[in-house]
């Protein structure tokens, strides 16, 4: 399935409903999303890709836009992690001349991966690639949440490709956008992402805040869960408050009942 979230950008990403735990430790009761990207300009660039077993699905997204000889010019990599480039094997099986770029970091993982044969391109922070009409820009956020993530922005429709930073659980069922979908089941997903995946990295992800300062973002697109075109601020300023550890209104109890009476005594006191 592809879908428009910007001029001549294109959601490529898949849906997962057969994973039970993420990375083997976290349930999935509504799924996960694996979200990669595709821009058609003079050069096409494509932005992460999904889990391996998911290739196949993957090259149907990506089939109808590559009409007329269209080859994948770049491959970008905001993070290398296997749940978003193990179909890259894949892809360069299927477009020898694909040059893959990412950071330091990035390249030397990928050859410790994969050892694909493809060109690289190693980049830098806030260097810039243009692919014609659009213009990536990229932003390294080192241990949000491993050593070589980073954040792509196009500076044309102000599209920030943030990688797992901002994502949440949940497959994308009903639709990609945050208008689209339930907010209310994705934000308590998002919260439990958050607390599992990057909770750990709270200063790192308060430094890649930092670097955003300024830049206007009009859709955040992130790896995983919903793209947020009518609020990008809302899921901003979550992330920002989860990471610097702030509380919401309330108390919480933590309590046993070995043999059932504490239990019994907080049913029989709902206010306790």
């Amino acid at each position: 399935m592809t879908v428009v979230i910007a001029d001549d950008i294109y959601w490529v990403g898949v849906n997962d409903h057969q994973t039970e735990l993420f990375e083997e430790l976290w349930p999935l009761p509504h799924g996960v999303s694996y979200n990669a990207y595709l821009i058609l300009d003079e050069k096409t660039a494509l932005i992460d890709t999904v889990k391996k077993s998911f290739s196949d699905e993957f090259l149907k997204s990506l089939q109808p836009l590559l009409t007329n000889g269209r080859k994948i010019d770049y491959l970008i990599i905001n993070h290398i992690e296997p749940d978003h480039s193990g179909a890259i094997e894949f892809l360069t099986q299927r477009f020898p001349e694909m040059c893959i770029v990412g950071n330091e970091k990035t390249i030397g993982f990928l050859q410790g991966f994969y050892k694909v044969p493809n060109k690289t391109r190693v980049i830098k922070d806030k260097e810039t690639l243009s692919l014609g009409r659009h213009t990536l820009e990229f932003f390294l956020t080192p241990m949000v949440h491993w050593p070589e993530t980073m954040m792509t922005y196009e500076q044309t429709t102000q599209t920030l490709f943030s990688g797992d930073i901002f994502g949440g659980f949940g497959a994308l069922k009903k639709g990609i956008f945050d208008d689209e979908v339930d907010m209310d089941l994705f934000i308590d997903e998002t919260q439990r992402y958050f607390s599992n995946i990057i909770g750990k990295y709270c200063s790192m992800a308060q430094k890649a805040f930092v670097s955003l300062e300024g830049l206007p973002v009009k859709t955040i697109a992130s790896t995983h869960g919903p793209i947020y075109r009518k609020d990008p601020k809302r899921i901003m300023d979550l992330y920002s408050g989860w990471s610097r550890y702030q509380t919401e209104k309330g108390v919480v109890i933590v309590y046993a009942s070995m043999y059932e009476n504490t239990e019994k005594w907080r049913k029989r006191s709902p206010k306790a």
